[in-house]
C-alpha cells in the first residue's frame, strides 16, 4: 500500500486522499470557506504589529525597534498604539477595508519553549502535549456540511498535518517536485487499479485536484527545491482554485517554517523582513483568486509561540510565548487590533522575557468555528475542545 502511495507521489500526482473507500470531495452545503495558515518556527509578533505606542517599547525591542508609521520605512499604521511591519501592503489594505483584524498578546495554552510541542498542543487543541492524537479541526469535521466521510478539507501540503488527522477523512494535495505521467502511462494506472476500489478512488482523486489546481497530466508545476517561499505563494493561488471549485474542498489547511529567528532577524530589512513580505503576497494572492468567494472566507494565520521581547547576542530572538495572530477575509469584522494589552514594562513581562499572552487562541477558533461554520456551541466545547470552558470565543470577530 505505501509503494503505491508512492507511485502515485513519483508520477506527479500528489494527492492522496485519506482514509475511507469512495472518497470524494464533499459537495458544500455552505458558502462558508476557511483557510488555516501554520508559521511553524514561531513568529516574533512583536515585528509583524509592533507597539510603537507603548512607552516601553524602543528601550526593550533596541535594534529590533522600527520606526514610527508616516517615516521612511516606517510602522504601517493600525491604530494609535500599533502598526503593521511595513512588508504587509496587502494585509494593511485589507485591514483598512475592514476585512482583517489583528489579535496581539495571543498563545495557546502552552508555556514551554519546545517548537514540537508548541505545535502538538496548537493543532490537537489539547491541554497539555500528547493530550489528544488527533487534530482540533478533523475533529470539527463530524459536523461540517452535514457530512462524515466526504472530504470537506484539503491540506495543501504532502503530508497531512496533526491538525487535519484524525477519524474524519480529508484530502492532501501538493504541487509535484517531478515530471507528471502522460496519458498513456495515467491509462494503464487506471486499469491497474480498476479492482481496487482503495487506489482506484485515490487515483481519480489526484486526478481531479491537479485537474482543479490548473495543471496538465503530462506538466509539472513549478515548485523546485530550496524555494519554498515561491512555492508557498503559488500555493495560496492553487487553494483559491480548490476553494472555488463547485465540487472543491471548503477548508484548506496550510503551513510555512521559516520563522525561528535566533540570529540576524533585522528590523525593516532582513530575513525577517523577507520572510513577512512572502506572506502577505502569498496573502494578497489568495484574496485575489478567490474573487467573489473572498466576501464568504476567514483565513486564520498562527504559529505556536512568540519571541522575547529583548533582542539575544547574535541579533535575533529567542523562543517565547506570546504572539501575534491575523484573521483576514470578507467575513471578518476586521479594521481593529483585538488585545488586552499587557505591556512591555519589566514588570508586565512574562517570565521577565516574554510578552505576556493574555488571550487564548482557542478563543480565536472558537469564534470561527461557531460564528463563522456555524457549528453548535456544545459540540465545540464537548468534543473540538474539551476542557476549555475558561477560553471562550472571541466576540465581534465574524461579521454577523
Amino acid at each position: 500500500m505505501l509503494n503505491r502511495r508512492a507511485l502515485l507521489k513519483s508520477l506527479g500526482l500528489a494527492a492522496i486522499a485519506g482514509s475511507t473507500p469512495g472518497l470524494t470531495f464533499a459537495k458544500a452545503e455552505s458558502d462558508a470557506r476557511l483557510v488555516l495558515i501554520v508559521l511553524r518556527g514561531a513568529v516574533d509578533g512583536l515585528a509583524l504589529a509592533a507597539p510603537y505606542g507603548d512607552g516601553n517599547y524602543r528601550s526593550v525591542r533596541g535594534e529590533l525597534a522600527l520606526s514610527n508609521p508616516g517615516t521612511t520605512e516606517g510602522l504601517l499604521k493600525l491604530d494609535g498604539i500599533f502598526g503593521l511591519h511595513p512588508s504587509f501592503v496587502n494585509l494593511h489594505k485589507s485591514f483598512a477595508a475592514g476585512d482583517a483584524s489583528v489579535i496581539h498578546a495571543v498563545a495557546s495554552p502552552y508555556r514551554s519553549r519546545s517548537h514540537f510541542d508548541g505545535q502538538d498542543m496548537l493543532e490537537s487543541g489539547a491541554m497539555k502535549v500528547g493530550g489528544h492524537r488527533d487534530g482540533w479541526l478533523n475533529r470539527a469535521l463530524a459536523r461540517v456540511d452535514g457530512q462524515t466521510g466526504n472530504a470537506s478539507a484539503i491540506a495543501l501540503s504532502e503530508n497531512t498535518p496533526l491538525i487535519l488527522r484524525g477519524a474524519n477523512s480529508v484530502a492532501t494535495w501538493a504541487p509535484s517536485r517531478l515530471p507528471g505521467a502522460d496519458d498513456n502511462t495515467l491509462e494503464r494506472l487506471q486499469q491497474l487499479y480498476a479492482d481496487d476500489e482503495f487506489f482506484a478512488t485515490r487515483l481519480q482523486q489526484a486526478l481531479r485536484s491537479q485537474e482543479i489546481a490548473g495543471t496538465q497530466s503530462g506538466m509539472n508545476t513549478t515548485a523546485k527545491r530550496g524555494n519554498d517561499e515561491k512555492q508557498f505563494v503559488d500555493l495560496m493561488k492553487s487553494a483559491a482554485l480548490f476553494l472555488n471549485a463547485p465540487d472543491g474542498p471548503t477548508i484548506a489547511v496550510a503551513e510555512l517554517g521559516g520563522w525561528d529567528t535566533h540570529g540576524n532577524q533585522g528590523a525593516s530589512q532582513g530575513a525577517l523582513a523577507r520572510r513577512f513580505g512572502t506572506l502577505d503576497l502569498s496573502l494578497g494572492n489568495l484574496r485575489d483568486g478567490l474573487g467573489d468567494s473572498w466576501e464568504k472566507t476567514v483565513v486564520v494565520v498562527v504559529t505556536e509561540f512568540g519571541r522575547t521581547v529583548r533582542v539575544n547576542g547574535t541579533r535575533g530572538t529567542d523562543h517565547g510565548t506570546g504572539t501575534a495572530a491575523l484573521v483576514m477575509g470578507g467575513a471578518v469584522d476586521g479594521g481593529k487590533v483585538i488585545t488586552d494589552w499587557p505591556g512591555l514594562g519589566s514588570n508586565n513581562l512574562y517570565a521577565d522575557r516574554d510578552l505576556l499572552p493574555t488571550t487564548d487562541l482557542r478563543s480565536v477558533f472558537k469564534a470561527v468555528l461557531a460564528d463563522h461554520l456555524k457549528l453548535p456551541a456544545d459540540f465545540i466545547e464537548h468534543e473540538v475542545f474539551p476542557e476549555s470552558s475558561s477560553a471562550k470565543p472571541l466576540e465581534n470577530l465574524i461579521r454577523t
